[in-house]
C-alpha cells in the first residue's frame, strides 16, 4: 500500500512537471514573435529547446546512476573534475590549431576529439577511483578537487601563453551556452544519447538493487561489477556529449538530483531518472527565460545554476558532516 501511494505521488509529480515544461516551452517559443520575425526566431528557439532536453536528460541520468554506484548523495561526475578536463582539452585544441582554424575549433572535429578524449579519461578515472574497497566520500571529493585543480592549473598556464585572439575563443567555452548550437552536432548528440538510452533502459531494475550495496546486490543475483562498469562508461559518454555540445555546468547535476529527491523519495530508478530529467529541463528553460528575456544576456545561465547548485553542495557537505 505504501509503495502504491509512493508510485501514485511520483506519477502525479511527473504530470505536473510535464505541464510546467509545456507552459515554459510555449512561453519561451512564442513570446515576442511577429509575422516578420517568426521564420527567423522560431527554428532557433526549437533548437534551444531540443538542446535543453538532451542536456537535461544526459546530466540527470549520469548524476542519478553515478550517485547510486558510488552510494552517496554528494558526488556527480562534474564534481570530480570532468569540467576542468573539458576546459583543458579545449585549451590544448586551441593552442595547437590556432585561432585561424575556426572550423577546427567549432566544428565536428573539435566535438569528436573532445568526446573521445573525455570518455577515455573519464573511464580511466572512474575505474581507478572506484575499484577495490569503497572509498570515503570525503576522499572522493578531495581527489576530485585535486584533479580539477590539476587540469585547471595546466589550462591557465597554457592560456597565459596564448595570444588574445586564441584566448577569446577559449574564454567563450568556459561558460555553458545554448546560443548558436550547431544543428549537425545536435543530431549526432541525439543519436549517441538515443543509443545510450536503448542500451541502458533495461538496467533500471538492476540499479534499484545496486543501491542496496555491493553485497546485497550480489546475493540477489545481480552481476555487480558488470552493471557498475557498464553504467560508468555510459555516464562518461553522456557527460562528455552534453559538455562538448554546450559547455560545462558544474553543479547542475547535484542541484537537480537534490531537488528531485526532496520532491519524491523513491528507490525506483525508472521514476527517479524521469523526475530528475524533467526537473533539469524545467530548470534550464526557466533559467534561459530569466537570462534572455529579463536580464537581457547580462549574465550566463551557468553562473546562476552554479551559484545555486554550489550553495546546495556546500550545505549538503556541512549536513553530512553533522550527521
Amino acid at each position: 500500500m505504501k509503495n502504491f501511494k509512493l508510485d501514485k505521488k511520483a506519477t502525479l509529480l511527473i504530470l505536473i512537471l510535464l505541464g510546467a515544461f509545456l507552459i515554459l516551452s510555449s512561453v519561451f517559443l512564442f513570446t515576442g514573435l511577429t509575422s516578420k520575425n517568426i521564420s527567423f526566431f522560431l527554428p532557433r528557439r526549437f533548437v534551444k529547446i531540443a538542446t535543453v532536453a538532451l542536456v537535461g536528460y544526459s546530466v540527470s541520468y549520469s548524476s542519478v546512476t553515478f550517485q547510486t554506484i558510488t552510494n552517496n548523495k554528494l558526488l556527480t561526475p562534474s564534481v570530480i573534475g570532468l569540467d576542468s578536463l573539458y576546459m583543458f582539452i579545449q585549451t590544448v585544441i586551441v593552442s595547437f590549431s590556432g585561432a585561424g582554424t575556426i572550423s577546427m575549433l567549432t566544428g565536428h572535429m573539435n566535438f569528436i576529439i573532445s568526446v573521445v578524449l573525455m570518455v577515455i579519461c573519464s573511464c580511466i578515472l572512474f575505474i581507478c577511483l572506484f575499484k577495490g574497497q569503497q572509498k570515503n566520500v570525503y576522499f572522493l571529493i578531495l581527489v576530485g578537487m585535486i584533479i580539477g585543480n590539476l587540469f585547471g592549473g595546466m589550462s591557465t598556464f597554457m592560456q597565459v601563453l596564448m595570444d588574445p585572439n586564441e584566448f577569446s575563443i577559449v574564454q567563450d567555452k568556459m561558460f555553458a551556452s545554448f546560443n548558436n548550437i550547431n544543428q549537425d552536432l545536435l543530431g549526432i548528440s541525439f543519436l549517441v544519447v538515443l543509443i545510450s538510452f536503448v542500451i541502458t533502459v533495461k538496467d533500471n531494475a538492476k540499479l534499484d538493487v545496486v543501491s542496496l550495496g555491493q553485497d546485497h546486490a550480489i546475493n540477489l543475483g545481480v552481476s555487480y561489477k558488470k552493471i557498475v562498469l557498464k553504467n560508468l562508461m555510459n555516464t562518461a559518454v553522456l557527460v562528455s556529449v552534453s559538455t562538448a555540445l554546450v559547455g560545462p555546468i558544474t553543479f547542475l547535476g547535484i542541484l537537480v538530483v537534490s531537488v528531485s529527491r526532496k520532491l519524491v523519495n523513491t528507490y525506483k530508478h525508472s521514476y527517479r531518472i524521469i523526475i530528475t530529467s524533467l526537473v533539469s529541463i524545467v530548470l534550464l528553460i526557466f533559467t534561459l527565460l530569466i537570462t534572455e528575456r529579463i536580464l537581457q544576456f547580462t549574465t550566463t545561465m551557468s553562473v546562476l545554476i552554479n551559484f545555486i547548485g554550489g550553495s546546495i553542495f556546500i550545505y549538503m557537505i556541512l549536513k553530512e558532516k553533522k550527521g
